[in-house]
């Protein structure tokens, strides 16, 4: 039987204050806490728990034949332990059932894929897989990037580092005629690829409630018969854990079709599987080749890594705070490298985008800045400002070596 493979990302970022100098002078110096935290209770109260106990029930219904996989970052983790223990209790209940495979990623959701040297991206996925053994007692064997960033070279690294298989985006410059429908290897390693199948993906997490589109409304019946029909060995269905009651309000009928689903999906003779299944279940069909230069993501209509380094402004940032890297380090300052590694967290530089139409909405949705202009401002603005703490300490230790 043919497979249906889900995947959510879910996270939240620790979001920027407007930066104005005061007398903090470690973590919220530069993070706002009130607006984390408020975001965070309001996903929690429209998706978390909901999303979560929901999975749980159709887990119990269908006596394991409903079957899902979640990546949770390490910084919405760090804000279920602050904020909403019950929130990272009802995960921890999806780890036991055996029907929720949790996957890999760097712990700060961040850009460190993307640097030349891989030692920040791999000490992030080793914080990231002490994370999930901790919290919730479980030992990843999937990886999946941030926003689904991928090349050849990262998949090798991810190679490197025990993982049987990693996520990308099924997109047709990667593919030209083939179908994302199958399980693929990297090029030069022997990892596997899942491919997310963006567009019956995107039916369920983008056009749903969308009243334009000429197949609304989408039915769990309707999806199910779609899928049947569509040709393959695995169809991954990878997408945001907020489309749940956040993305797509409860009152647009979602978890009325969340419940509907599974029935409907084993009625058309398919099956739920984790992507460690599939992989299990299927052998690779060819290799998928992706150079560094041109390295593709889940991300906007190109796909690629235009949503956070695709203007002069997200650029520049990036390169500011990536240059930093190693002065931090070299203070051995724990505040100020937990500072640093969230200041790597992708969110920030997804604010600055100065794309328009859709993509341009996506951007902004949970932003608190009013443009990407400023977004750029502020953000450049904590980086000098941290960068001024951080040779201010490298000087205070050159003068007491001396």
């Amino acid at each position: 039987m043919r497979s249906v493979c889900f995947y959510f990302e879910v996270h939240q970022p620790y979001r920027l204050k407007w930066f104005w100098p005061d007398e903090h002078t470690g973590f919220e110096r530069y993070f706002d806490n009130r607006s984390n935290r408020e975001i965070f209770e309001k996903v929690s109260r429209k998706c978390y728990l909901p999303a979560n106990r929901t999975m749980l029930d159709l887990v119990d219904e269908y006596e394991g034949k409903f079957r899902i996989s979640l990546s949770v970052t390490g910084t919405l983790l760090s804000q279920c332990e602050k904020w909403d223990k019950d929130v990272l209790e009802t995960f921890r209940q999806m780890a036991e059932t055996g029907c929720v495979e949790f996957l890999e990623e760097t712990n700060y959701h961040s850009l460190a894929g993307l640097f030349d040297d891989r030692e920040e991206f791999k000490e992030q996925i080793c914080e990231h897989r002490e994370n999930m053994r901790s919290l919730l007692g479980v030992e990843p064997q999937v990886f999946r990037n941030t926003e689904l960033l991928y090349n050849n070279s990262l998949a090798a690294t991810v190679e490197e580092l025990g993982y049987k298989a990693i996520l990308t985006e099924g997109t047709e410059h990667l593919l030209g005629s083939r179908s994302p429908n199958y399980v693929y290897k990297a090029k030069d390693s022997n990892i596997k690829v899942l491919l997310r199948n963006y567009k019956l993906s995107d039916d369920i997490g983008y056009r749903f409630s969308s009243r334009w589109w000429p197949e609304y409304p989408l039915t769990a019946e309707k999806w199910a018969t779609w899928a049947a029909l569509t040709p393959g060995n695995t169809l991954n269905i990878f997408m945001d854990y907020e489309t749940f009651g956040e993305h797509q309000w409860e009152e647009t009928g979602i978890f009325g079709f969340l419940k509907a689903l599974p029935a409907e999906v084993i009625d058309k003779k398919l099956t739920f599987r984790t992507p460690t299944e599939v992989i299990s279940r299927y052998e690779p069909v060819a290799d998928i080749d992706v150079g560094d230069f041109s390295t593709i993501s889940w991300a906007d209509s190109e796909r690629d890594t235009s949503a956070w380094l695709g203007n002069d402004m997200q650029r520049r940032c990036f390169e500011d705070v990536k240059m930093l890297g190693p002065y931090v380090r070299r203070t051995r300052d724990t505040e100020l490298i937990r500072i640093w590694k969230h200041l790597l967290t992708s969110d920030h530089f997804y604010y600055m985008c100065t794309k328009w139409l859709g993509d341009g909405d996506v951007h902004s949705y949970f932003s608190i800045h009013s443009s990407p202009f400023d977004a750029a401002i502020n953000y450049m603005a904590a980086l000098m400002d941290f960068k001024s703490m951080v040779f201010s300490k490298l000087s205070a230790m050159k003068a007491m070596d001396e």
